[in-house]
């Protein structure tokens, strides 16, 4: 084998790597849902606490990701990676053998602040790991199609699973991968230089933990906590200012584009999976199965957006105009989901927003990964990961909120998009190659 093919070799095999980490992450979202029936009729849940074991994983993620960045950065991307490889396969196998709701619980949250280390490592690895330009922009286009691939695999998979097996196969079939992988990474990624020296933001770092955490969790849990979430982020804010080596990394134009993106983009996409998810099981009647068979155009459209348009528009125009022409098709493709709520047959010409959500997903990640140095990959892919989780949560909370018909809540949905591709456009994604 030559130097450049055993290089090829050994850069397909890492993408690879972060590729099923990212898909194992995207999976353990989702995956609970359809057997959440099950685990509260043999853990002994009530109907309130039953929401938990979705809302224990995302609390931790949400509210964690900025400090997993910081680690990142300070530690080593392969360092944080392994550890939270392996933090991640041990709370799956403790979920798994959990015999009452507080353990189940527990190691629900435990697999958050796995994926919440995993996931900065996982943007750092591949923004510093790949070739700036095409050879980048395949990795993330890889990386986006393993998201959305692991976003609509988690529910169906959950439910075969679960009738197969039982409710713990859903979460003991993630330990295997984790462990395995968490075994290969010391061969197929690169080594980590010496640990940054210098301050760590301690005080920043508590302040934004407890603060998005207490904003997730007050979304979620629909608590006054909200506000004192929002109080300490200010604080944050302020704290940061003065910090000579603050958590959060200068936030230039170029980096507020994505971050401001990805807010917007998954409060548009969130509302449109609920929109179609309500109008096919609650107003035409489709079963669980027929539904889980009507969203297969939506993943095929985002896998194809991810993994083939994506890097050749990017190669042509830019990832940062990539990100501007997604976000705008994504938005004028709401509107005529919005038109044609009511049937499936008039519903599928607007589900071509799939397509641009795939295109824009990964641009966003890689027009931030543009946006600042090598040293500052992490907290920069957990600012804008946190801007995205969060967005989802209140966009969709705002809009059903706000409007009283799915029409209405499609054009809200759909002005959100065409608003990021505004603000992409104005903040300068659009000259960013």
């Amino acid at each position: 084998m030559t130097a450049p093919q055993a290089r090829r070799a050994g850069t397909g095999a890492r993408l690879v790597l972060l590729a099923v980490t990212q898909f194992l992450v995207a999976t353990d979202f989702d995956i609970v849902f359809v057997a959440l029936p099950s685990i509260g009729h043999d853990l002994g849940f009530d109907a309130e606490g039953l929401q938990w074991v979705v809302s224990a994983y995302t609390v931790a993620l949400g509210g964690l990701l900025l400090l997993g960045g910081r680690a990142t950065d300070r530690l080593g991307a392969r360092r944080v990676f392994v550890s939270g490889l392996v933090l991640f396969g041990l709370a799956s196998l403790a979920g798994g053998l959990a015999t009452t709701p507080g353990r189940l619980l527990t190691a629900r949250a435990v697999q958050g602040i796995g994926a919440a280390l995993l996931t900065p490592a996982t943007l750092r690895l591949l923004a510093v790991g790949f070739a700036e330009g095409p050879e980048r922009n395949r990795a993330f286009a890889v990386w986006g199609v393993a998201g959305s691939t692991g976003a609509a695999v988690g529910a169906a998979g959950g439910g075969l699973l679960t009738s197969a097996f039982g409710w713990e196969a859903v979460l003991l079939v993630g330990v295997p991968v984790a462990l395995v992988a968490a075994a290969l990474a010391p061969v197929l990624l690169p080594a980590d230089g010496p640990r940054v020296r210098g301050p760590f933001d301690l005080l920043g770092a508590a302040l934004a933990t407890v603060g998005s955490t207490l904003l997730v969790l007050g979304i979620v849990d629909r608590s006054a906590v909200v506000g004192l979430g929002v109080v300490l982020l200010g604080a944050f804010l302020l704290v940061e200012r003065r910090a000579p080596e603050p958590l959060l990394p200068r936030v230039s134009r170029a980096l507020l584009a994505p971050t401001l993106a990805a807010l917007l983009f998954m409060g548009a996409v969130g509302t449109a999976y609920y929109l179609i998810t309500t109008q096919l099981q609650d107003v035409l009647g489709f079963t669980v199965l027929q539904a889980g068979a009507a969203y297969l155009p939506l993943s095929a459209l985002s896998m194809a957006g991810a993994g083939w348009v994506f890097p050749r528009l990017a190669a042509r125009i830019g990832a940062g105009r990539t990100l501007v022409v997604g976000m705008a098709g994504l938005g004028v493709s709401l509107a005529v989901l919005a038109l044609g709520l009511g049937g499936y047959a008039t519903m599928l010409p607007g589900f071509v927003w799939a397509l641009f959500a795939g295109i824009a997903f990964p641009a966003v990640f890689r027009t931030a990964a543009a946006a600042v140095p090598g040293s500052r990959q992490g907290v920069a892919g957990a600012l804008v990961a946190t801007a995205q989780y969060v967005g989802g949560a209140v966009g969709l909370a705002v809009l059903l909120a706000s409007t009283d018909t799915a029409f209405a809540a499609g054009l809200g949905a759909a002005a959100l998009a065409l608003l990021a591709a505004l603000v992409a456009a104005v903040l300068g994604a659009g000259r960013s190659r």
